[in-house]
């Protein structure tokens, strides 16, 4: 545990944790040592996206997003490339997810779900405008910027799990199954853009409804329901809203309700401020062609600088209190599907306690020194959940863990949690005020 800490630097960015992971990509926090600015840095494999023939799509599509600059967009910066990799940096977004709200507050009122609505359509319709569709929208790819305003993420890159045929025409059936339109499944080619609008669908649906229009465990009957457009609205709805999320939930892509039409909904148009923004158009494009030259003077430089395992261990006991299911939206940390507590149990039990918990629990367990990979064997609603756990040794006799999901759904997660908590509590460092909590 005590052996030094590598840090990481790519250009400009000092390179952190880990806060998402995909079949393409890593996403990891990063801070520009020039100016402080937090920054959200996506890692692509370059082999990867050569091998499945990505190059000019992606390099398309993240010059288009570079001129994107909308205010319900995540912007993306810069794109740099190494010899094996591609960086992406993108804004970082503090409010979490609207997946999150959903998850803690249930349905909402008409008037907020309308509104992120408006947003969202914004967001769409603009991108859309300049031929660039997102293809996997669900609420999990919906952010919150620090004063709640909506921020779509992914929009443009979301292609990397995608393939065009020589039709023009999407083919793969990707993105969460739930959200995903009729004309997606049934591999005869589709429009982005109205496969994206049925996807805005869903998504108002499960704003006022609290629930997902088209559910079922089992594969085959969900995607019937989607076909049939299958659904019931809630009888809280009011008569407006079931108008406009039945036009959008049309399993016709033909005759589904198009963007100008939404717009001009009453339903829709209620409240309805259309963003102001400046658009630039001095952006430089210089750095997306670089990217695929494989030029030495191109490339970004990767350093790696040993440091000592330094952290600020009162710091560290002020933001984790225990195993408390709070720790997972702890706006402070920024980081939506993780938490962390601290024990003063040797490294070595506290691995071996996090084995033991987790294989009742139906988890592989997979070991490297001070780091846990735990696989569930059942795949869930958004195939296998992986779990990423650390231990981090913050003084001689205090150790900080960090339980952070890798791959899967989040729900799935806050529940694994919840019981991977009530095995642990005997591991768990408690303070004076925790003790007097619990008499």
């Amino acid at each position: 545990m005590s052996q030094p800490k590598i840090k990481r630097r790519v250009g400009i960015y000092e390179v952190g944790r880990t806060i998402g992971e995909g079949t393409f990509a890593k996403v990891k926090f990063a801070k520009n040592s020039e100016t402080g600015e937090p920054v959200a840095l996506k890692i692509l494999d370059k082999e990867k996206v050569l091998k499945h023939k990505m190059a000019e799509q992606i390099k398309r599509e993240v010059a288009t997003m570079k001129l994107i600059k909308h205010p319900n967009v995540v912007r993306l910066y810069e794109v740099m490339g190494s010899k094996t990799k591609i960086f992406i940096v993108l804004e970082f977004v503090t409010g979490g997810e609207l997946f999150d709200k959903i998850v803690n507050q249930g349905r909402m009122r008409e008037d907020d779900a309308r509104r992120y609505f408006q947003q969202l359509i914004n967001a769409v319709d603009y991108c859309h405008s300049r031929g660039v569709y997102h293809r996997d929208l669900k609420p999990e790819n919906l952010l919150l910027d620090a004063c709640g305003k909506l921020k779509v993420s992914d929009f443009g890159l979301s292609a990397l799990s995608q393939q065009v045929r020589d039709d023009g025409l999407l083919h793969t059936t990707c993105g969460t199954p739930n959200y995903v339109a009729p004309e997606v499944l049934n591999d005869r080619g589709y429009d982005g853009a109205t496969a994206d609008l049925w996807s805005c669908g869903v998504i108002l649906f499960v704003l006022l409804a609290g629930y997902l229009p088209f559910d079922d465990s089992n594969l085959m009957n969900l995607y019937k329901k989607i076909s049939a457009a299958e659904f019931t609205c809630p009888p809280w709805l009011s008569f407006g809203a079931m108008k406009l999320i039945t036009r959008i939930l049309d399993p016709n892509p033909m005759t589904r309700i198009t963007i100008p039409e939404i717009l001009v909904d009453e339903w829709f148009k209620k409240g309805y401020k259309p963003p102001v923004f400046e658009e630039k158009e001095d952006t430089n494009l210089d750095d997306v062609e670089a990217v695929f030259r494989d030029s030495e003077e191109h490339h970004v430089t990767e350093k790696k600088e040993e440091q000592p395992a330094a952290m600020n261990a009162f710091e560290l006991i002020s933001m984790s209190k225990g195993l408390n299911l709070g720790n997972l939206f702890d706006v402070e940390q920024e980081f939506k599907r993780e938490t962390r507590f601290t024990s003063k149990c040797p490294a070595n039990e506290i691995v071996s306690k996090i084995e033991e918990a987790a294989k009742p629990l139906g988890f592989d367990v997979h070991k490297k020194n001070y780091k846990l990979r735990l696989e569930n064997v059942k795949a869930g609603r958004k195939g296998n959940l992986n779990i990423a756990t650390e231990v981090f040794q913050v003084a001689p006799s205090l150790h900080m863990v960090e339980v952070r999901k890798a791959k899967g759904d989040t729900l799935e997660f806050h529940k694994f949690y919840k019981n991977l908590s009530t095995c642990l509590e005997d591991v768990v460092w408690k303070t004076e005020e925790d003790m007097q909590e619990m008499k």
